[in-house]
């Protein structure tokens, strides 16, 4: 990373900004600034930063807060400014002790942790146009199906409740179900849409599912959490960010526990490769005789089948690394 003269702390909320700016000595050069969460305040503001310390020198970081970063991201990136986004879990694990709480003292807490890991945090960038469409019809997705189930739970009242009051209410289900599902077919023609409009995507989305136990809700899903495959350089960096990776759980003489996978993970990834590991083994010859071996030998069922979650994702890597699809040797072997 480069050598900075100026480290600027934002502090993101949902309607202001508070801001930050100090050298690598910690010495303030921009006292406390609170400004509105809009482009026009903004742009204005980090305009007269440039012109007084030039663009290369700044590097300005705030905690990843989803869309009420997205106004400050897209700036920076307009002025060519670098930045990083950081987790609001990392940031609050290296506080320490504090008390009380202020947005003009999580600024300051932000800079003071960019200055301090400076040289091991990567430098954002704006997500690709079709990967933030992708994202937010993903999240659209979710939401109907979580809805759908809600609705499909009331059959289970049949029999508690008055036969015609029952009848008018699953009338009501039965309709309002329906066109939820009419809603999710649509979602999931604009998310295959988005997909075969871009090369890039199509072809690593055919790639994923040419992997037995792989399908097409993992295989979008995947691009998204990689953003195309930018984000991770490694299956072991993205089996960590999905909590299918184990770490060992020892302490000089008297620890020894199992290794173990951390609970700060995306569970919706690890669910979905839960459930590909499940059809795999039951589809892939190979897995399956993998599974069925551990099993004799007496290994934990769900260890057997995180190992599963791991060996997917080292083949979701290798496919796209080489841009050819899977191929099952074992359907070649003699």
């Amino acid at each position: 990373m480069k050598n900075y003269s100026l480290f600027i702390g934002v502090d993101v909320s949902k309607l202001k900004l508070d801001i930050v700016g100090v050298d690598p000595n910690n010495q303030v050069l921009l006292p406390h600034k609170v400004l509105d969460n809009k482009e026009g305040d903004l742009k204005l503001f980090l305009t007269k930063v440039i012109q007084k310390f030039g663009k290369d020198d700044i590097l300005v970081s705030f905690e990843n807060t989803g869309v009420y970063g997205m106004i400050l991201a897209h700036i920076l990136t307009k002025l060519q400014i670098d930045y990083c986004e950081i987790s609001a879990l990392e940031i609050n694990r290296s506080k320490g002790i504090k008390r009380g709480k202020s947005d003009k003292s999580d600024a300051s807490i932000i800079v003071q942790y960019t200055i301090a890991n400076q040289f091991k945090i990567k430098l954002s960038s704006l997500t690709e146009v079709n990967i933030s469409k992708l994202k937010l019809l993903y999240t659209q997705r979710e939401k109907i199906v979580k809805t759908i189930k809600q609705f499909e739970f009331n059959k289970e009242n049949e029999g508690f409740i008055p036969k015609p009051a029952f009848k008018e209410l699953m009338k009501t289900n039965t309709s309002i179900v329906k066109n939820l599902k009419k809603n999710l077919k649509l979602i999931n023609q604009q998310i295959l849409e988005i997909i075969n409009n871009n090369q890039a995507l199509k072809t690593n989305y055919e790639l994923i599912q040419s992997i037995p136990g792989i399908g097409p809700q993992t295989a979008s899903y995947l691009l998204i959490v990689t953003k195309g495959f930018t984000v991770f350089d490694n299956s072991r960096q993205l089996a960590c960010y999905a909590g299918v990776a184990p770490f060992p759980y020892q302490s000089g003489s008297s620890i020894r526990g199992r290794n173990k996978v951390s609970h700060l993970a995306d569970k919706k990834l690890k669910s979905l490769l839960n459930m590909c590991a499940l059809n795999a083994k039951r589809y892939d010859y190979q897995l399956k005789m993998y599974f069925e071996s551990k099993v004799k030998d007496g290994k934990n069922k769900m260890l057997i089948l995180n190992n599963i979650r791991n060996k997917l994702l080292h083949r979701v890597f290798a496919v796209i690394k080489r841009q050819q699809p899977y191929v099952n040797i074992h359907n070649f072997a003699a």
